[in-house]
């Protein structure tokens, strides 16, 4: 038989397990947070990471970690974090190909982006305008076409599958143009070549195609997304210049994501963070520096933005007709 003090010392136990269960939840984080990042450092994504990081650090008074893990588009990274617990102690910081290019342009994927992964917040990474060589004389997207129409034309992409190659071949596709394509391997080498007249043409971002722009070797002669970029105001989008079609109205980002067993009270807090953090100072002169006009967005965009335009980014890779690599 139980006694009244046996019972009463039951119950005290209890309650002290669950006292010590709750303040061991309540004392999240207890340690680092990583931040595994799929591109190098140096760039607007390694950047994003960081300064994000850094404010996500003091307000959970824990250490962010950033580390780079690059390759296969951001598959290596991905197939990284996929494997972590889903404990809040790890998370991706990554480009869209991973997320969603990755599953046409790769035969086989370790990792389901949709299954494996959930968003925390989209970060835009801004209008990646046009910009075409000043010996073509063109000013505006109308007189592009001409040019490239009268004249053998070469385009530089910084990546197979990336917005700039799915632009240019959709500008051959809706105007009849026969405009070569060049891909490299990322922004610098690409507009090096531009610079040196070896392209005519080139899509990237506003930050790298600084040296160009500046010099007036390269002039800028639309943007994507319905909105005027505000360092380029003068600059018309596609849409203002009749160019229709929802693949000039894709919103370019990076994103940060985490495993999708994660608590939802982590992934809800690191999206109020990411949030907080894009109105920090430093946070908004890295915008200034690239060009981008809008910080991390809320969850709850960021996920209505992935789901209404995702299936527009898959389609526009699969009209490039690619094999798997």
């Amino acid at each position: 038989m139980w006694t009244s003090a046996r019972i009463l010392a039951a119950a005290i136990a209890c309650l002290t397990l669950a006292a010590a269960e709750t303040a061991s939840a309540e004392a999240w984080p207890t340690r680092a947070i990583r931040i595994v990042v799929s591109t190098p450092p140096g760039g607007i994504t390694d950047a994003f990471a960081r300064a994000y990081g850094d404010y996500i650090s003091q307000k959970l008074g824990q250490p962010v970690i950033v580390e780079n893990k690059t390759g296969a588009s951001g598959a290596l990274a991905a197939q990284l974090v996929k494997d972590s617990p889903p404990d809040g102690y790890t998370l991706m910081y990554t480009i869209s190909s991973t997320l969603l290019g990755n599953r046409l342009l790769l035969k086989s994927l370790a990792y389901d982006p949709d299954k494996d992964f959930t968003i925390v917040a989209m970060t835009p990474s801004g209008h990646l305008p046009l910009v075409v060589h000043s010996a073509t004389n063109a000013k505006t997207l109308e007189e592009f076409v001409a040019y490239a129409r009268r004249n053998k034309v070469t385009a530089g992409s910084y990546g197979i599958g990336s917005f700039a190659h799915i632009a240019i071949a959709e500008l051959n596709r809706q105007f009849g143009l026969d405009i070569s394509i060049v891909h490299y391997r990322g922004e610098a080498p690409m507009w090096q070549d531009f610079a040196a007249g070896v392209i005519q043409a080139a899509v990237g971002s506003y930050q790298a195609a600084l040296p160009v722009l500046d010099t007036g070797v390269g002039r800028p002669i639309a943007v994507p997304t319905p909105v005027r970029m505000k360092k380029l105001p003068e600059t018309g989008t596609f849409v203002e210049q009749g160019v229709t079609g929802n693949v000039f109205q894709l919103t370019s980002f990076t994103a940060l994501v985490a495993p999708a067993a994660t608590p939802a009270d982590r992934i809800d807090l690191f999206a109020k963070l990411m949030v907080e953090g894009g109105k920090t100072e430093r946070v908004q002169k890295l915008l200034e520096a690239f060009g981008v006009d809008s910080p991390a967005m809320d969850r709850a965009s960021s996920l209505a933005l992935y789901e209404k335009e995702g299936p527009v980014w898959l389609e526009s890779i699969k009209t490039l007709g690619l094999e798997p690599q």
